[in-house]
């Protein structure tokens, strides 16, 4: 990653089900569409939230799973049961990256995927990283304690995350998006051949080394590398990236 600073700034932020929760990932197909598939909501909430059969996802969910409630996070306004670009964190190894940002910055979320029978080249072997949806922030980040105290009209925007469901309010970070956010219709991969090998949208644009579980941290871009970044996710056709 280069030391130029001037223009809007990214972190990328892994999201969605894994082999820990619900115990299954979701599904890259083919032509590189995929299922968007929120992890459950293990706390208590106030008010009642969507479950996987709410969501009507297009994939076999295990029936032991149907009426589990999701923690539907980020939320994505074309996105079953959404109706606007929210997130929320509670941990901090996610909030400082974020709270760095600015309005303008981006925010890209990415999610493990298991690869199709009849992959791509450019589609990892076996399970990959792949960025699925952005925000462009519509305001800069605001912290838990910033939150609690903003204004019942300014909280509005926010309505719908997750967070604001449960019983206590715990994220250490919300954002909202606005402008270009939007869930993608097709994947845009992070992963190389091997799932567990990063390519150089995070060796060498990101601040990561690319080095260890990669895929479960925050990546930061500086201008440099927002930029080539969103080039990378706009592109119509990836190479295979070895």
């Amino acid at each position: 990653m280069t030391d130029n600073d001037a223009g809007p700034r990214a972190v990328a932020v892994n999201v969605g089900a894994n082999t820990n929760q619900p115990g299954f990932r979701g599904p890259l197909r083919a032509d590189g569409s995929f299922v968007y598939v929120p992890i459950p909501e293990t706390e208590p909430t106030t008010e009642p939230v969507p479950t996987y059969a709410d969501l009507d996802l297009p994939l076999s969910v295990p029936a032991d799973r149907r009426d589990t409630p999701v923690h539907l996070d980020p939320t994505f306004a074309e996105y079953a049961c959404c109706d606007r670009y929210t997130y929320g964190d509670p941990y901090g190894v996610k909030a400082r990256p974020l709270l760095d940002l600015s309005a303008g910055d981006r925010v890209y979320f990415y999610a493990t995927l298991d690869a199709p029978a009849d992959r791509a080249d450019w589609m990892a072997a076996d399970w990959g990283a792949y960025v699925i949806g952005e925000f462009e922030l519509a305001r800069d980040p605001v912290s838990g304690d910033a939150f609690r105290d903003l204004p019942t009209a300014e909280r509005e925007r926010y309505a719908g995350n997750a967070h604001l469901a449960r019983e206590s309010f715990d994220a250490a970070v919300v954002l909202a998006g606005a402008g270009s956010s939007r869930l993608y219709d097709r994947a845009v991969p992070l992963s190389s051949a091997s799932g567990t090998d990063a390519n150089r949208a995070v060796t060498e644009w990101s601040a990561d080394s690319g080095k260890g579980p990669w895929w479960r941290r925050p990546l930061r871009y500086d201008a440099s590398g927002a930029e080539r970044l969103r080039e990378w996710v706009h592109r119509e056709r990836y190479p295979a990236v070895r």
